[in-house]
C-alpha cells in the first residue's frame, strides 16, 4: 500500500543553482557542525549458530527490540548485527553503556543522549547522536552525527545492490519494472539510448538509493510512493561529460532545500557455501543541513576519499568486540 503522508520539504525556500561537487561550498555552511560518520559492516561470510547466539544476546540485553530467535535465519542475523553497530560506535567513543540512552521521535528516528555528567550545560546540548541503520543482503550500514537532538535526527543512509532482479533479465526491462518508483525525467535519462546497461543498472541504482537515504531521513513509513521524489543527478559527476542538466531534487514538484547527499559504492568479497563472489552497492548518505539552496550532491570515487569518514568492518572483528560492547 502506497503511503499519503506528506513528502516534507525541508524549506519553501526560492531555488537556487545547483552545486557542482568539486565547488566549494556555498556561504555559511556550516561543514563543522553535526560532522557525518558511516559504519559499514561487510556480512562478507556465513555466521554459526554460536555467533548469532552471541549477537542476539546482546541486542536483547541493551535494546528494547522485539527480534524472534532464529539461528537458522539470515535476516535475523542481519538485524541482530546491525543493530551491534551503535554499541561499537559508543565502545570506540569510550564511553560505557550505563552513560546513555537510546530514543527515537515519533517518526521513528533515534538519537542517543549521553549521560550529562561533567559536561557543561552548552555541551550536553549539542552531544546528541543521531543514527540511521540500514541493510541490504550482504551489507550494513549505520550513519551518524552529533550536534542538537533537532538537528541529528535529520539523517538516513540507503544500501542497495548493484544488480538486476530477477537475475538475468536485461538492465532496461529491470528498469522497466521498477518504474512506478521513477518519475518520466528519471525514467528518460536513465533510459537514454545511447547509455550502455551498465550505465543504465548504476544509474537506475543511484536514483532508487538517494530515495530510499533520503525517505529514512525524514522517517517516512515503508511503503511511501517514491514516484513523489525526482531525483535528477544527471551532470553532478565529472564522468557525466558536458550537459546542460542542473541536477537538483524534488519532493512533490517542490526543491527539497538544504538537504547534502553523500554517495559512495561499496564493492565486497563474500563466501557462500565454498563459493567467494563480488557484489557491488550503491550507497547513499543524506542528511538536512538547512542551508539555503538547492540539494548538493557529493561524490566519492575512492578508498581514500572516504577514509575520514567512512569505516568498513567485518563480521570477524564484530564478534571479536562482543565481550567489550556492554562495558
Amino acid at each position: 500500500m502506497q503511503s499519503t503522508q506528506p513528502v516534507v520539504p525541508a524549506t519553501n525556500a526560492p531555488p537556487a543553482p545547483a552545486i557542482h561537487p568539486n565547488a566549494p561550498p556555498p556561504p555559511n555552511t556550516p561543514f563543522h557542525d553535526c560532522p557525518i560518520l558511516v559504519w559499514m559492516l561487510s556480512l562478507n561470510r556465513e555466521a554459526t549458530k554460536e555467533e548469532y547466539e552471541a549477537c542476539y544476546n546482546v541486542v536483547k540485553e541493551c535494546f528494547d527490540l522485539q527480534i524472534p530467535y532464529d539461528p537458522t535465519s539470515a535476516e535475523s542475523f542481519r538485524r541482530c548485527i546491525t543493530q551491534m553497530l551503535p554499541l561499537l560506535m559508543m565502545r570506540h567513543r569510550r564511553i560505557p553503556r550505563a552513560k546513555w540512552k537510546d530514543y527515537k521521535t515519533p517518526t521513528g528516528k533515534h538519537w542517543i543522549e549521553q549521560s550529562p555528567e561533567d559536561m557543561s550545560p552548552e555541551k550536553f546540548l549539542h552531544s546528541m547522536i543521531g543514527y540511521h541503520l540500514t541493510y541490504c543482503e550482504s551489507l550494513c550500514g549505520m550513519a551518524m552525527t552529533q550536534g542538537t537532538q533537532r538537528k541529528v535526527v535529520n539523517i538516513g543512509i540507503g544500501v542497495r545492490r548493484i544488480e538486476v532482479e530477477p537475475r538475468g533479465v536485461a538492465p532496461r526491462a529491470y528498469v522497466e519494472s521498477v518504474s512506478h518508483k521513477l518519475t518520466q525525467k528519471e525514467l528518460e535519462l536513465i533510459l537514454k539510448p545511447e547509455n550502455s546497461d551498465e550505465v543504465v543498472l548504476r544509474r537506475v541504482s543511484i536514483v532508487l538509493t538517494l530515495k530510499e537515504a533520503y525517505n529514512h531521513a525524514v522517517g517516512q513509513p515503508v511503503g511511501f510512493d517514491y514516484s513523489r521524489l525526482e531525483f535528477i543527478v544527471e551532470g553532478s559527476h565529472p564522468s557525466h561529460g558536458m550537459t546542460d542538466i542542473n541536477p537538483y531534487a524534488l519532493g512533490d514538484g517542490i526543491p527539497l532545500q538544504g538537504w547534502e547527499f553523500r554517495l559512495f559504492k561499496a564493492q565486497l568479497g563474500v563466501a557462500r557455501q565454498d563459493q567467494l563472489s563480488e557484489e557491488s552497492y550503491q550507497c547513499v548518505c543524506a542528511f538536512f543541513r538547512g542551508t539555503r539552496g538547492e540539494s548538493r550532491f557529493i561524490w566519492y570515487n575512492s578508498e581514500k576519499e572516504l577514509e575520514s569518514w567512512v569505516q568498513f568492518i567485518n563480521i570477524d572483528q564484530m564478534i571479536k568486540v562482543i565481550p567489550k560492547l556492554m562495558a
